[in-house]
């Protein structure tokens, strides 16, 4: 370093935080990277755990990337028991007395790297910690060489320290290490929100700098824009011999598509990733939603603190992240949370015990899959575990010597250990969890771990009190199910924009075949904004790809890792159990009959009602109609909540001269955002009733915009008037109810190959995802009724 390298520094390309800008959407990025674990099985804290654990990060470092500054990676980081020895002597070395292990906690934060708005922010951090009772000992600098890092993160390196908190009970009574933890999560929380107010005076970019990497009495977490053989040289205290733990999780980042940031290294506060969450835009919006419906006896009145969950900016590991710290402060065990958000396949697994599928059942209805290809390591300071997505497309290995010591690693070979001390070898494998529980010294086995949360509640015989099965529902009266009128058809049909290519290509063969047509050309089909002629509002959306380094799904051949089945209903709260929380509706078959959907109008029990919403207005309103007609639907909609309704049914039966219809997805996507915004979306589902869907694409925009399930009642007439005029080839259509069954058959097989190509594997993960982009509608359109959706132009 010296003169020469500022002297260049002026040429170079900064690094900073890259924002939504032409077609770059920092939104879309994606990663893949390299996780590892070293423990003591007996809990013991030694110094070379942690030089085990950086060697190991060591020879992941391949995993990682480097861009034109060869010594600047996409980030890396440790994450580990809190070391009391080594922070009661830097505690005294700073001029403060570190309390007993367990009366005090730890926060590393980055800081503005500006003198005047670094104080601005610590005296914001000093207040949060105030609010909740908790008394500031000191400050302390993180010793660190710039030097041994990459330029390009030395331009953007924020100032680094830890803040040392003291536990706000008297030391005559016992620590209730929980409770401790609980204030300086609900006091972060805090500190975030009052250093976001900042902004109003201060510029953005110079905020992004802050940033809380860990605030805990029990872990702490060193990590940064780094590569792996950088962060021992650039964190001096990671090579002091009284800096002491009994594990270690480390995480070697790669990023797709981005330049990496400080805190956007792993790992995070409980948890490292590798992969991606697939479904993080729809889980957002529904952890969103639950937000005004939290209620907990943990947290009390301190609930209304712990909002937003989600961070705006987060990546899809830090929402992930801040999730699973939610659930698991708020009285839940790691592996009871990591079993809620990574479920393993169960749905039609015979040889799963009924006890476990109630399990995955009941937490189904309480939050939807965090789905995608994902490799997950997490800790509480107590327990360390990992599991992996359904799929098992992120590998981890694991040797546990007879010494007992216990490396995990993305691969094989990452620290050297003789043959002959080996006890066991073994992979993770797909949808298993590992845990290892250092108070008690001993592996937890897959088995055991989900056999005893199955057994925590009579998880079967709520569902069983609760829980509806539309196909175990009566059979509807004959004239509660409209019927078919040929008289109207083709009226009808031109309406809704149907085209004989769908009467002949779409329609017929998969009410004959239950299947679609298979054919050997790609979609050249031209842009819809670039048409002269009426298109649908679903040719506007693109489906988007899953960006890692894996194939589709195999839907076919691993077809007992999908799931179409879905809950519908009233969602309970998070943090609490009940029988109630099991009172929803299950939907099997999503593409609904007539005779399904008068079912489930017909449903009128407690916490199970259905209200229909129809989406017509009068063709003279025109333009201003449609307008009136969406502000009136979400009114209705909102009448129907506050009548104790838990299902609608929005519905443009009725289509004639007079009155026209608001596209189903327009209908959809407004009902379902104007819910979010009102934090009440999981008060109730929505079913749509709807002449215009026909193809796979109509139907995986339905469901990625928030539908839980569709009738196409124009589809199904359709088939009836292509056996009356026998014109969808030589080969005649069967009987009505076969060809209804095998159409919407080859419908859920056609939007299963969707998810698939997009790495999701349940409908449920994939319902309000909103895996699109948007090409020629306006951004005041989207940003209101596709709320989140990448448009291109």
């Amino acid at each position: 370093h010296g003169t020469r390298d500022d002297a260049l520094a002026a040429t170079r390309p900064r690094l900073k935080k890259m924002r939504k800008a032409g077609l770059y959407d920092p939104g879309l990025e994606r990663d893949a990277c390299g996780v590892g674990m070293v423990a003591n099985v007996d809990g013991s804290e030694s110094h070379l755990l942690i030089d085990q654990a950086l060697e190991v990060l060591v020879n992941l470092e391949h995993r990682g990337a480097a861009g034109s500054d060869p010594n600047t990676g996409d980030g890396a980081g440790i994450l580990f028991k809190m070391p009391h020895s080594f922070f009661k002597r830097v505690g005294h070395d700073a001029g403060f007395d570190i309390p007993e292990s367990g009366r005090y906690g730890v926060g590393m934060i980055f800081l503005p790297g500006d003198a005047d708005l670094r104080t601005k922010v610590e005296a914001e951090v000093a207040a949060g910690l105030a609010d909740e009772g908790l008394t500031v000992l000191g400050w302390r600098d993180v010793p660190h060489d710039p030097g041994a890092i990459g330029y390009l993160a030395r331009e953007v390196m924020p100032v680094i320290r830890q803040v040392f908190v003291e536990e706000p009970g008297s030391s005559s009574n016992g620590v209730d290490a929980d409770a401790f933890e609980r204030h300086l999560y609900i006091a972060r929380k805090g500190i975030e929100r009052r250093v976001v107010a900042l902004t109003a005076s201060v510029p953005e970019q110079e905020l992004d700098e802050f940033y809380v990497c860990s605030l805990s009495s029990r872990t702490i977490l060193y990590k940064g824009l780094l590569m792996a053989s950088q962060i021992a040289r650039f964190y001096s205290d990671l090579r002091e011999p009284d800096l002491t733990s009994s594990f270690a999780i480390i995480h070697q980042r790669f990023s797709t598509n981005t330049l990496g940031e400080w805190k956007l290294a792993h790992p995070y506060r409980y948890l490292c990733h590798n992969g991606e969450i697939n479904t993080v835009r729809g889980n957002r919006n529904w952890m969103s939603a639950r937000e005004h419906s939290l209620t907990s006896d943990l947290f009390g009145d301190d609930v209304s603190k712990l909002t937003p969950v989600n961070a705006v900016a987060a990546s899809d590991t830090a929402s992930l992240d801040e999730v699973f710290e939610l659930l698991t402060i708020g009285g839940r065990s790691i592996e009871h949370v990591a079993a809620m958000m990574i479920p393993e396949s169960w749905y039609g697994h015979e040889s799963m015990t009924q006890a476990r599928k109630d399990f995955y059942e009941y937490h189904g209805g309480v939050m939807e899959p965090w789905d995608g290809p994902a490799l997950v390591a997490f800790t509480d300071g107590r327990k360390v575990g990992a599991v992996l997505d359904r799929n098992g497309l992120r590998p981890f290995r694991y040797y546990i010597t007879r010494d007992g010591l216990l490396v995990m690693a993305s691969e094989a070979g990452v620290l050297d250990i003789e043959p002959e001390r080996i006890a066991e070898k073994r992979r993770l494998q797909p949808g298993r969890m590992f845990l290892l529980d250092l108070d008690k010294g001993r592996i937890v086995g897959d088995d055991e771990i989900k056999d005893g949360l199955a057994a925590r509640r009579p998880y079967g015989e709520w569902l069983e009190q609760e829980r509806v099965v539309l196909d175990d529902l009566p059979e509807p009266p004959a004239d509660a199910v409209p019927g078919i009128d040929l008289d109207t058809l083709v009226t009808r049909q031109q309406a809704f924009g149907y085209t004989q290519e769908d009467l002949r290509i779409l329609i017929g063969p998969m009410g004959r075949e239950g299947a679609e047509v298979i054919g050997s050309m790609g979609n050249d089909t031209p842009l819809a904004v670039l048409s002269d002629r009426p298109q649908p509002l679903f040719t506007y959306f693109k489906q988007l790809f899953a960006q890692v380094s894996n194939p589709p799904l195999d839907a076919i051949r691993e077809e007992l890792v999908t799931q179409m089945s879905l809950p519908a209903g009233k969602r309970g709260g998070l943090f609490e159990e009940s029988p109630e929380h099991a009172r929803l509706l299950r939907i099997d078959r999503t593409v609904l009959l007539n005779s399904d959907l008068a079912r489930i109008k017909a449903l009128d029990r407690p916490g199970l009602r259905t209200k229909t919403i129809s989406t017509l207005f009068p063709v003279a309103d025109g333009a201003r109609g449609l307008r009136t007609a969406l502000d009136r639907m979400r009114d209705e909609t909102d009448q129907a909540l506050a009548d104790g309704y838990t299902l609608i049914v929005l519905s443009d039966r009725g289509v004639d001269a007079e009155n026209t219809y608001v596209p189903a997805l327009l209908a959809v996507g407004g009902v379902h955002h104007h819910l979010i915004r009102q934090q009440t979306r999981t008060m109730l589902d929505i079913i749509v009733e709807s002449g215009e869907p026909r193809e796979n694409h109509h139907f995986a925009t339905l469901y990625g915009y928030g539908a839980s399930a569709v009738n196409p009642y124009l589809a199904f007439e359709t088939l009836a008037g292509l056996r009356e005029h026998n014109t969808v080839s030589e080969r005649t259509l069967p009987d009505q109810a076969t060809a209804e069954y095998n159409f919407a058959k080859a419908i859920e097989k056609g939007v299963l190959k969707v998810m698939s190509k997009m790495g999701i594997s349940t409908l449920q993960g994939y319902q309000g995802a909103q895996i699109f982009e948007s090409l020629g509608l306006s951004q005041e359109l989207v940003d209101e009724f596709f709320t989140w959706t990448p448009t291109r132009i």
